[in-house]
């Protein structure tokens, strides 16, 4: 049976990850640290292999490498919430950065000692690219990095990292830089989770009928997770070592077009109201990501599937459950 590890299992993404790779009949082991929240696998606890590993602890990558020798390593493990990114950028980048480094130093050492040669794909993000110019529209992976924020920093140290290991050590590493994912599942990291969440506590009257909100005017590309997860399934299979792609849906809007949708689907969209919350506003924003994704579609043939529409319905749908 394939083995697959995923690092930071309870989060966002690696939970429809490990959901996916139950679906194709594959191992899967995840990785957590010991003050993570882990009641968005609960529904799977019994099918898969959770292993203590706080990626700031070297020791612990070893072991947990040593014990279990994945075939592939999804490394999905972050601080991704960029304004906390803003509050707290030590940790941010230690996280994304140094616990990357401490990874694949593992998988180097593992390597060295069991001719271990794993498919590792490293997770970057879309916010490496930062302050994209008009002129650079699409964005191609060529782009230049200009960070916005301390979150983008250390993807960036996680993505030259990648790099690095491959072209030093020959590490099979594949990265990526996903756009804007959202759907199911998505706490308050984004803009159209926190819109779907306040219109489901209005709905429940848990709020006043206001949406309190950041900068609306940002254009993003937007994809659903599940479409996300399979594009990753699909990445460590076709793609090149030493290689990155871009990823994203296929629907560019504004944030406040999304914001206006999510309304649009409510029973209380006649009663609901828009502010502007200051402290919802980051110090730098990103304003367009609009995407170039013809080096990934030539490479794999993945396509988006999922419509935005039902992406909306599905997140809307998933805050009623649980707010």
């Amino acid at each position: 049976m394939i083995k697959s590890l995923i690092t930071g299992i309870a989060g966002f993404v690696a939970y429809h990850m490990a959901d996916y790779l139950l679906k194709q009949d594959e191992q899967v082991i995840g990785t957590y640290r010991w003050t993570e929240d882990l009641s968005r696998i609960r529904h799977i606890v019994d099918r898969i292999v959770l292993v203590p590993c706080d990626l700031l602890d070297f020791s612990a990558c070893l072991r947990c490498l040593n014990e279990y020798l994945p075939d592939y390593i999804y490394h999905l493990a972050a601080q991704s919430y960029v304004p906390d990114s803003y509050m707290y950028p030590i940790v941010t980048i230690q996280t994304n950065t140094i616990g990357t480094l401490n990874l694949l130093e593992a998988v180097r050492i593992v390597k060295m000692q069991n001719n271990y040669d794993p498919v590792i794909h490293v997770c970057s993000s879309s916010e490496v690219y930062g302050y994209v110019e008009e002129n650079e529209i699409p964005i191609k992976e060529t782009n230049p990095f200009r960070p916005q924020n301390p979150y983008a920093v250390g993807k960036i140290g996680c993505d030259m990292l990648g790099y690095m290991y491959w072209r030093c050590y020959g590490l099979k590493i594949i990265r990526t830089r996903m756009f804007t994912h959202t759907g199911p599942g998505r706490l308050m990291e984004s803009a159209e989770s926190s819109f779907a969440k306040q219109i489901a506590m209005i709905e429940k009257g848990l709020q006043e009928p206001v949406v309190r909100v950041g900068y609306l005017d940002s254009i993003r590309t937007i994809a659903d997770v599940r479409d996300a997860v399979r594009a990753y399934y699909i990445l460590v299979r076709k793609c090149q070592p030493g290689e990155v792609y871009n990823i994203a849906g296929n629907k560019v809007m504004k944030v406040g077009d999304i914001l206006n949708y999510l309304i649009s689907l409510s029973p209380m969209r006649d009663k609901i109201r828009v502010e502007v919350d200051p402290t919802r506003l980051r110090p730098a924003d990103v304003p367009r990501q609009i995407v170039d994704i013809s080096k990934f579609q030539q490479a794999t043939g993945w396509s988006p599937q999922i419509p935005f529409e039902k992406t909306m319905q599905d997140l809307l749908d998933w805050w009623r459950q649980n707010v």
